[in-house]
């Protein structure tokens, strides 16, 4: 009999039983992780390459590290926005432990409050930064690639984090209203909120 095999109340020998079906929200949130797995790799064979090539063949990749400053900062918003749905943020959690459930249950909708608010204006600053750096015509040193669709890719997966959050956070108001979504642990985290720059130029800048 096959390890996996079940036996039906009849005596009937049955194959493995069939894996449980994702939901809408978990299978959302699989595709984040693998946006942002997908950049972890690609910033992880930006640097490699980079380092080998000089190392060993002194050649220097054109715009290497304007790319993985770029890439990273993808990384990091697509990041945020996993994280946050599923409260998997590195937290300090002393005050928690040490509450009843019914003031966990408070902690965890505080702290997701001030998070969606955090994350909200941290969106709405970096689309200012979008329209900016395509307005200004901003390019990276040495290829004269635009930067501006780097930022534009990190301001959707902000927006992907601001909504998660915010379903997080009806959730946790509403427990049993969204049954059809996955549970989502009680940790929650702030993340920084990014720098609002509005200046506008003509002619083309490098990116440094």
């Amino acid at each position: 009999m096959a390890a996996n095999s079940e036996v039906s109340p009849d005596g009937a020998i049955t194959g493995p039983p069939e894996p449980a079906r994702k939901n809408f929200m978990d299978r959302f949130i699989d595709s984040i992780e693998w946006v942002a797995a997908f950049f972890v790799g690609v910033v992880a064979l930006n640097t490699f390459t980079a380092v080998f090539m000089r190392k060993f063949f002194a050649v220097t990749i054109p715009d290497y590290y304007n790319f993985g400053q770029f890439l990273l900062g993808i990384l990091i918003f697509w990041g945020i926005a996993a994280t946050s749905y599923r409260g998997t943020h590195i937290t300090v959690d002393l005050v928690w432990a040490n509450a009843s459930p019914r003031y966990q249950r408070w902690i965890d909708i505080f702290a997701t409050l001030v998070l969606l608010f955090v994350v909200s204006v941290q969106t709405y600053t970096l689309v200012d930064k979008v329209i900016d750096t395509r307005n200004s015509h901003i390019v990276t040193m040495d290829l004269g690639v635009p930067v501006w669709p780097f930022f534009l890719v990190s301001w959707i997966g902000d927006v992907s984090a601001v909504l998660l959050i915010a379903i997080r956070t009806y959730r946790l108001i509403f427990p049993s209203a969204w049954r059809w979504a996955s549970s989502a642990s009680p940790a929650s985290a702030i993340s920084p909120a990014s720098h609002r720059r509005s200046s506008w130029s003509a002619r083309p800048r490098c990116a440094r």
